[in-house]
């Protein structure tokens, strides 16, 4: 009799849910180790954009541009325009050829102002020196200047009435030169200035008298001379180079009395001492253009 022996199985175990494989992802796998090493650079390279960013935004300073310096000297040429203008009078002494009624007569007629203007234009040379925005110098200049101011009365009668008599007077210059001492103030290239000094000058004056007495009167005084006056003015200057710089100037010029003695007489050799006079004032406008050395 055989024994069997009878297996018995055991139970199926239950078996547990096996998690499910990640899905592979090509790009993920390939890109993944290089983003982790060039994250560090990447954060760098940001804060560096940001700090340049920053700067940009701070102010920037100019450069200091040095201010121009009007230390030295320099010469010219000027043009412009002037007037001159005159005080003229008369004085007719007691004498024959006229009577006492006509002498004052004749000095009233011959008593009068007038003006006149001219071309002006010559050059200049001067020095300067600055001491912080102060500038300080010494200029002169000779220009030429022909005015001739000119007055005349010629409608008048002598005391009889119907004796017409004329009296002439001029006053003529040659030219205007001054020397003058300069101060102002600086504004990096542009100087504005005061100006004032000696002034010099040449006139030929004459006065002259005629009339229509029986037998006729004539006379002239006339005098030659070179005046020395004062002048005053201010201007303005422009360096529109280092080297040139152009100018804008007003001067007013004052010059003392010119006299002349003379006679009034007829053909019989009757006279009458004749005095004449004048005053000077030039006003003066004009534009130029300096080279500093």
């Amino acid at each position: 009799m055989s024994t069997s022996i009878a297996t018995r199985r055991s139970p199926p175990l239950h078996r547990l849910p096996q998690p499910h494989p990640r899905p592979t992802n090509l790009f993920a796998d390939l890109f993944a180790a290089p983003a982790v090493a060039l994250a560090p650079a990447f954060a760098l390279s940001l804060m560096a954009g940001i700090t340049a960013v920053q700067a940009a935004d701070l102010p920037v300073k100019a450069p200091v541009v040095p201010s121009y310096n009007w230390g030295g000297c320099y010469v010219g040429l000027n043009a412009g325009a002037g007037g001159a203008g005159s005080d003229f009078t008369s004085t007719v002494g007691n004498g024959t050829h006229l009577l006492p009624a006509d002498v004052a007569l004749v000095s009233n007629s011959g008593t009068g102002s007038t003006d006149a203007t001219g071309f002006l234009g010559g050059g200049q040379a001067g020095c300067n020196w600055q001491s912080g925005l102060i500038v300080y110098g010494l200029e002169g200049d000779f220009d030429y200047f022909h005015s001739q101011p000119s007055f005349s009365n010629n409608t008048n009668t002598l005391s009889d009435g119907v004796t017409p008599f004329a009296v002439t007077q001029t006053l003529t210059t040659d030219f205007l030169a001054t020397v003058r001492p300069r101060i102002g103030v600086a504004a990096d290239r542009n100087l504005a200035y005061i100006t004032g000094g000696a002034a010099f000058t040449h006139v030929s004056y004459a006065q002259g008298y005629v009339d229509g007495a029986v037998p006729p009167g004539a006379g002239s005084a006339t005098a030659s001379k070179a005046l020395v006056g004062w002048t005053i003015g201010a201007g303005w200057e422009h360096a529109w180079t280092n080297n040139w710089t152009f100018k804008l100037e007003y001067l007013f010029a004052s010059f003392p009395t010119t006299n002349a003695f003379g006679s009034i007489a007829d053909s019989a050799g009757d006279t009458n001492p004749l005095h004449g006079s004048a005053d000077l004032v030039i006003q003066t406008v004009r534009a130029g253009v300096n080279f500093k050395f």
